[in-house]
C-alpha cells in the first residue's frame, strides 16, 4: 500500500498525546514558529503551553494533519487506532519497547500497525521530525536548526539513530535544512518511503541518508531512480562497515565479501554517492546543495602559501580528485598578474604580492577558473572573529565571488581547519553561489561522492537487482574438485584438461594422457594449498607417481590436470551468499595471496558487459590487459566473457547456490581464453 506523507510532513493541524514529552513537542513548535493548529491531548490537564487540552482523541476540533504520540507502548496502541479511526493524516509514535527489544515487543509493533491501519505511521522508538521550512518541530527536544526564509530551500536528512539525528541539527557549518526526520523501527513507513516523499517536495535540492539497514532494495532502487529523474542528488553514510568477515570462510570469496560490501556495491549501482564519516557527509551535502553533482574529478586550488598548495597536492594522494596541468592559455593569464616569480601550476601558491590589490585578485582566480575544472577552490582560514579582524579576508572573497560571475565556474573556499569557517561567513557564501567547504579530507571526500553521483547519473538505469532469498537451513551439498568443473565446464567456461582416480597407476595413464607438465591435487580438501595438497610442474609419469604417494597421506582420491603454462595473470571470481541481496559477485586479483592484496570489486546480479569491464579495469592487476612492462596483453574479451558465464550459471542456480570461488583464473594472453585452474562450490541441495 503507498501511503501518502504530505499531511504529515507539512501539516495544517498538530495533535499532541502525552505529558511531558508532549508539552515539549508544543514548546518547540512555539520556538521555531509553527502558524497552525496545536491541540494537545491529556485526561486530567486543562492547558499547555497556553493552549487548551482535549482529555480524548474523541474530542478534537477535527481530524489533524499530524499528531505526536508520547504515552508508553500500550496506551500508544490504542491512540494509533483512534486517530487511525478519526481519520489523521499521520502519526509519530515516540514510544520505545517494541520490536527493539524482544519477542513481546515484536507482538506489540504488530499490533501497532495493525491499529494505524492506511494512516501513516513513524516509528516507533523515534524522535519524530523537523520541518525547516513551514517551523514545525514534531520533536520532544531541543534541536540546532532555524526556519527558513520564505521561498528559500535546503537539504534533507533521514537516519535511523534520533541521538545522531540530534547530533545533526546542531552543525554549525551553514548548511541549510528543510527537513530531519528520523526513522526509528521502520514499522510500517520505511526509509524509502520517507525518502521518496522529500524528494517531491520543491523546497528540498538534497537528500542524506544516514542508514543501519535498508528497509527495502526495491523502495530504495525507486529513491535512485526518483533522484535521477528530478536531478536531485541523494548521498548516504552507511553504517556497519566494521563488521568482520565470516571467520573459517569455506572460500576465499567469502573473506573478501561481507554485507557491507554488498551495501556499498548496491548504493554505487543505482546512483547514491557514499561517505564514510559524518563531517564527510554534511559537507557532502552542502556541496550538492550548491552546486549539485560534479561533471569529474579535475580540481584546481589556489592559495597564497606554499604550505597550503602542498597540503592539497598530498591529500589527493591515491584518490580520483586531481589536478590537472594548466593550459598555455591559463599560464599566460596567470603570469601577466603575478610575473616571473611565481611558478605557476596547479595547485597555485599565488603569494601574498597581490593580497590587498583586488582585481590583480579576480585576474587571478578568472585565470584558473577559465580551465573548465569539475571544482576550483580558494583556500581560506579565516581569523576568528572573537579576537581579531577578518577585514583583509573579503576582498579575496569577493574577488572570487566576482571570477566566478564572470566565468561560470563552480567555486569553493576551503578552510584548511573545520572551525576556520564560521556558520555567519559560510551562509553568506551559500547565499553567493560557493560553497563554503571545512576541511581538506572532507572536501574531497565530498567532491568523490558528488562526481561519482554524476558519473552514475551519465549511464543506462540498470535493472532492478536480482534478490532471490531461500532457505538457509538447508543441508550444503559440496561437489569435490572434478565435480565442480564439469559442472562450470557445462556453462560454457573452461577448465583444464583433467581427471580423478583413487588409483595411482591410473593417475600416472591419465596425466601420460593428458600432456606434461601436469598438477596433481588432493581432492575433498577446501583450501589445498594450504593443506600441501597441490604440486606442481610434473613432468614424467615417475613424479606425478611419486607426488601421488605423498597426497596418498591425506586424501583417498586424487585429480591430475593440465598445468596452464602461459597464463599473464591470475583472478579471482567468487559469488557469495547475501541476507539482504542474495548472490553476489567479486572479481578480484586471485591466487594464494588473495586476502593479502584484497584487490578487489563488487557486483550485484544482474550485470552486463560494461559493468564487468569497468569493475576488471578498477583492480590494480588490470595493468596487465594493455600489456605490463611491454608484455603481451592478457585476453580481456575472454575474461569477461568468463564472468558473464558465471553470472549466467549463478542465475540459474540461484536459489540453490551458496558460494563459489573460481581461484585462479588464469588470463592467458589476448585470444588464448581463460582458464578456471581451481573450483570450490557449495550447493544446498545435491545438484545433477
Amino acid at each position: 500500500m503507498t501511503r501518502s506523507l504530505n499531511r504529515l510532513l507539512r501539516p495544517k493541524t498538530i495533535a499532541v498525546i502525552g505529558g511531558s514529552e508532549a508539552a515539549a513537542v508544543i514548546e518547540q513548535c512555539l520556538a521555531i514558529g509553527f502558524e497552525g493548529e496545536l491541540w494537545p491531548v491529556h485526561p486530567t490537564k486543562t492547558e499547555v503551553h497556553g493552549r487548551r487540552v482535549y482529555h480524548s482523541v474523541e474530542e478534537l476540533p477535527s481530524a489533524p494533519d499530524a499528531a505526536f504520540v508520547a504515552v508508553n507502548r500500550d496506551q500508544a496502541i490504542k491512540a494509533v487506532r483512534q486517530l487511525s479511526g478519526i481519520g489523521a493524516g499521520g502519526a509519530i509514535c515516540y514510544a520505545a519497547g517494541f520490536s527493539e527489544t524482544n519477542a513481546e515487543g515484536e507482538d506489540l509493533q504488530a499490533a501497532l500497525v495493525e491499529a494505524a491501519g492506511e494512516m501513516t505511521l513513524i516509528g516507533p522508538n523515534c524522535y519524530g521530525l523537523l520541518n525547516y521550512i513551514d517551523g514545525i518541530a514534531l520533536w520532544p527536544d531541543q534541536h540546532g536548526g532555524i526556519k527558513l526564509n520564505e521561498g528559500a530551500t535546503g537539504v534533507a536528512i533521514i537516519t535511523q539513530s534520533s541521538n545522531i539525528a540530534i547530533n545533526l541539527s546542531m552543525q554549525r557549518r551553514g548548511l541549510p535544512v528543510s527537513f530531519i526526520l528520523t526513522a526509528g523501527n521502520q514499522a510500517q513507513t520505511g526509509l524509502s518511503q520517507m525518502a521518496l516523499a522529500l524528494l517531491d517536495d520543491p523546497a528540498v535540492t538534497a537528500l542524506g541518508l544516514h542508514i543501519e539497514g535498508f528497509d527495502s532494495i526495491k523502495g530504495m532502487e525507486e529513491v535512485a531512480l526518483k533522484s535521477r529523474t528530478l536531478q536531485k542528488p541523494v548521498v548516504a553514510l552507511k553504517i556497519g562497515r566494521s563488521t568482520k568477515a565470516r571467520e573459517a570462510a569455506f572460500t576465499h570469496t567469502a573473506s573478501l565479501a561481507g554485507s557491507h560490501v554488498a551495501a556499498d556495491a548496491f548504493l554505487r549501482r543505482i546512483g547514491i554517492g557514499q561517505v564514510s564519516s559524518l563531517p564527510s557527509f554534511l559537507e557532502a551535502l552542502k556541496l550538492l546543495h550548491v552546486h549539485g553533482p560534479l561533471d569529474g574529478y579535475n580540481i584546481s586550488s589556489m592559495s597564497c602559501s606554499g604550505g597550503e598548495a602542498s597540503l592539497m597536492a598530498d591529500a589527493c594522494h591515491g584518490r580520483r580528485t586531481g589536478f590537472p596541468d594548466l593550459s598555455k592559455t591559463q599560464i599566460k593569464a596567470i603570469s601577466d598578474v603575478l610575473g616571473s616569480k611565481v611558478t605557476i601550476a596547479n595547485p597555485l601558491d599565488y603569494h601574498t604580492y597581490i593580497w590587498g590589490e583586488r582585481d590583480a585578485l579576480e585576474a587571478v582566480f578568472s585565470g584558473m577558473l577559465n580551465g573548465g575544472f569539475s571544482l576550483n577552490f580558494l583556500i581560506l582560514d579565516y581569523p576568528r572573529a572573537d579576537r581579531c579582524n577578518d577585514g583583509d579576508w573579503r576582498m579575496p572573497t569577493d574577488a572570487l565571488v566576482a571570477a566566478a560571475r564572470k566565468t561560470g565556474a563552480k567555486t569553493a573556499v576551503i578552510s584548511t581547519l573545520q572551525e576556520n569557517i564560521s556558520e555567519a561567513q559560510a551562509m553568506v557564501l551559500i547565499d553567493q553561489g560557493v560553497a563554503p567547504m571545512l576541511g581538506i579530507n572532507e572536501t574531497l571526500d565530498a567532491i568523490e561522492a558528488a562526481a561519482e553521483i554524476a558519473e552514475a547519473w551519465k549511464k543506462r538505469v540498470m535493472p532492478g537487482v536480482e534478490t532471490i532469498l531461500v532457505n538457509s537451513s538447508m543441508h550444503d551439498f559440496i561437489p569435490d574438485e572434478a565435480r565442480a568443473k564439469q559442472i562450470l565446464s557445462s556453462h560454457s567456461i573452461l577448465v583444464p584438461k583433467g581427471n580423478k582416480s583413487a588409483s595411482i597407476k591410473t593417475i600416472i595413464k591419465d596425466a601420460e594422457k593428458i600432456g606434461f607438465p601436469v598438477v596433481l591435487k588432493a581432492l575433498g580438501l577446501a583450501h589445498k594449498s594450504e593443506r600441501n595438497g597441490v604440486i606442481l610442474d610434473l613432468g614424467d609419469g615417475a613424479a606425478v607417481g611419486r607426488g601421488a604417494n605423498e597426497l596418498k597421506k591425506i586424501s583417498d582420491e586424487l585429480y591430475v590436470e593440465q598445468q596452464i603454462v602461459d597464463g599473464i595473470f591470475e583472478l579471482l571470481i567468487g559469488l557469495s551468499y547475501d541476507e539482504q541481496f542474495g548472490l553476489v559477485m567479486t572479481l578480484a586479483t586471485g591466487g594464494v595471496m588473495v586476502e593479502v592484496f584484497a584487490d578487489s570489486q563488487t557486483l550485484l546480479l544482474p550485470f552486463d558487459e560494461s559493468a564487468v569491464e569497468e569493475a576488471l579495469r578498477q583492480l590494480k592487476s588490470a595493468v596487465f590487459f594493455n600489456g605490463f612492462r611491454g608484455g603481451a596483453k592478457a585476453d580481456l574479451v575472454a575474461t569477461i566473457a568468463t564472468v558473464m558465464a558465471v553470472q549466467d550459471f549463478a542465475l540459474k542456480n540461484a536459489d540453490n547456490l551458496i558460494e563459489l570461488d573460481i581461484n585462479p583464473l588464469i588470463v592467458r594472453p589476448a585470444g588464448k581464453g581463460a582458464i578456471a585452474a581451481d573450483a570450490l562450490i557449495k550447493f544446498r541441495r545435491e545438484i545433477k
